[in-house]
């Protein structure tokens, strides 16, 4: 049917069932767009981009979509349960006691999206997606046939959550505190997360040049839970132990960090929300081939960074979606 965002998006629901974390029934939301026409007048290309994205977040950003479509791939986006376009009224926010519980859309999307485009796949996730999906690999590379056999050629990781921001000793004290409220009193809000500084520097009507729902993607972030803090901090453990996503993997970060506790034009050029640091650090628990990219003045949401920036960014994105090409014909 028809896609908010307008002429050429359309979006599927994918029924997933009763929720496992007792909110009734859960759907994911699958976009498509499909321009009137491709590059050189081609028709749709034989492969495909699938984008899932992070946490107070859904898709929405067409510039991205049609820029993969300029590179000759088609695009999809995956609104994950409770967010975005699935999330229902009675339902909490992105919240899951289980990472793994995303398993079900993914593969799902993966299954339609294969059933429409029959070269390579391509996925693409940001912050908290850039956590869920290489757990998410790691498993169905496990499986006959491994990642490559299910039509996945690459990963595209923007600014993924790799680990629990502040000193080790903090997140080590505050990850035993987690796991044990969030076991019995899951929907329990953490205190002190409500901070408007990141979507103060991105939404049009504040200082940024973006346009999104405010609904869907609130200034200050939907409260975080015990129970999906505790679900993060078991996939960060997972991921640090070493994982094997099956494909090469480009990660691309800003170079720099800054906190703040109000809007300040600094964090326009810095990440605002995850210490860049701990992107680097954790970067080679992929396995595979992993390029990691740094980019002076990017926000959290590299592909919303300031036009200069994003320039850049696609700049380097193209350059290795050139190398996986080559890369893809020699294997």
């Amino acid at each position: 049917m028809p896609d908010i965002l307008g002429d050429g998006y359309e979006q599927l629901t994918l029924p997933l069932g009763p929720d496992p974390d007792g909110e009734g029934e859960v759907t994911a939301t699958l976009v498509r767009y499909q321009p009137s026409v491709y590059p050189g007048g081609e028709s749709a290309p034989d492969r495909a981009v699938i984008y899932v994205h992070g946490f107070t977040d859904y898709f929405f950003q067409q510039h991205l979509a049609e820029h993969f479509a300029a590179q000759g791939y088609r695009f999809f986006a995956l609104d994950l349960r409770k967010c975005g376009r699935s999330r229902q009224p009675e339902q909490t926010p992105h919240f899951v006691t289980d990472l793994t519980y995303y398993d079900a859309e993914l593969e799902e999307a993966l299954r339609v999206v294969r059933s429409e485009v029959g070269g390579g796949i391509l996925l693409v996730a940001h912050s908290t997606g850039g956590l869920v999906l290489p757990l998410w690999l790691d498993r169905l590379n496990r499986r006959p046939g491994g990642t490559g056999g299910a039509g996945i050629q690459g990963l595209i990781l923007n600014s993924p959550w790799f680990d629990l921001q502040g000193p080790s000793i903090l997140r080590s004290l505050g990850t035993v505190a987690v796991d044990t409220v969030g076991r019995v009193r899951s929907r329990a809000v953490i205190p002190g997360q409500s901070l408007d500084t990141y979507g103060m520097s991105l939404h049009r009507n504040a200082n940024g040049q973006w346009e999104y729902d405010l609904d869907w993607k609130p200034l200050a972030g939907f409260p975080v839970t015990f129970g999906w803090l505790r679900a993060v901090r078991r996939g960060h453990a997972r991921l640090h132990r070493g994982l094997d996503v099956g494909v090469p993997s480009l990660i691309l970060r800003s170079k720099d960090t800054r906190w703040a506790p109000a809007y300040d034009p600094a964090v326009d050029t810095a990440d605002a929300v995850l210490d860049v640091k701990q992107i680097a650090r954790w970067a080679g628990c992929l396995g595979d081939r992993t390029t990691i990219v740094p980019i002076t003045g990017a926000r959290h949401d590299v592909f919303l960074s300031t036009p200069e920036v994003l320039e850049v960014a696609f700049r380097e994105l193209d350059l290795w979606l050139d190398w996986l090409d080559g890369h893809s014909r020699t294997l």
